[in-house]
């Protein structure tokens, strides 16, 4: 059982629904494998968003940061669960490349910023919501059989397009009904814990590692204190 299981109630989040389960089932075995596969689920969601709402057209470039990037995306997408996603988008590009070691807690918070970011998707676009909330005693169960991952392709967002060209104008006028009245969902993280992840990782994002030769710990903190309003945990 996971967090993302309720997926699979809904046939038209199926194609993203494995890579998201997958993500939290790998995470006792490896951390940087569920934040790469955290960032592919929430890459297809966001694809699969561009296919179905006739508010959001592609861009030129369909990189997950062009398509994040735009203002029709921002208009849906709110500036706090914006920045969960980032976080998601960053770590895994760190994943993918091996160029920075990924923590336990770092993978802890992309599962939970990915349910929350699916669990948007679920209310807006989906068919029967149900109201949840993410079960962090489910990342401590351990597999009870080696964990096979899903073959993840790459996604074709022309193609997508194409193939969910009948579903825009439901899904918009669903979207744009559900969207105003959907509750955001605060992280259930310490705020401090879950402030240091993010501020630790705009640091190194900045170059600015901590403990870094040259870098004293009062630089470090006064840095702190300076990213804190760019924090999506509110005071």
């Amino acid at each position: 059982m996971t967090n993302f299981d309720f997926l699979k109630d809904d046939p038209q989040f199926s194609g993203f629904a494995d890579a998201a389960i997958a993500a939290e089932r790998i995470l006792p075995i490896d951390a940087a494998t569920a934040v790469l596969d955290c960032r592919r689920a929430m890459e297809f969601a966001v694809k699969w968003m561009y296919s179905v709402d006739s508010s959001l057209v592609k861009p030129w470039d369909d990189k997950l940061i062009s398509l994040m990037s735009t203002e029709e995306f921002h208009d849906i997408v709110d500036d706090d669960l914006w920045r969960r996603m980032d976080f998601i988008r960053k770590r895994g590009n760190d994943a993918a490349h091996g160029s920075r070691s990924i923590s336990r807690e770092q993978a802890e918070l992309c599962l939970e910023n990915l349910f929350l970011f699916l669990d948007f998707v679920a209310y807006c676009y989906g068919t029967s919501y149900q109201e949840k909330k993410f079960d962090a005693s489910l990342l401590t169960q351990q597999p009870a059989a080696p964990v096979a991952q899903p073959a993840l392709p790459d996604v074709d967002l022309d193609a997508l397009i194409k193939e969910n060209a009948e579903l825009k104008a439901q899904l918009t006028a669903r979207r744009k009904t559900q969207q105003p009245t959907y509750v955001p969902k605060p992280l259930e993280l310490s705020e401090y814990k879950t402030r240091k992840l993010y501020i630790d990782s705009m640091l190194t994002d900045a170059g600015q590692k901590l403990g870094q030769r040259g870098s004293s710990a009062r630089d470090a903190q006064q840095e702190r204190y300076r990213l804190c309003r760019l924090c999506p945990v509110r005071r």
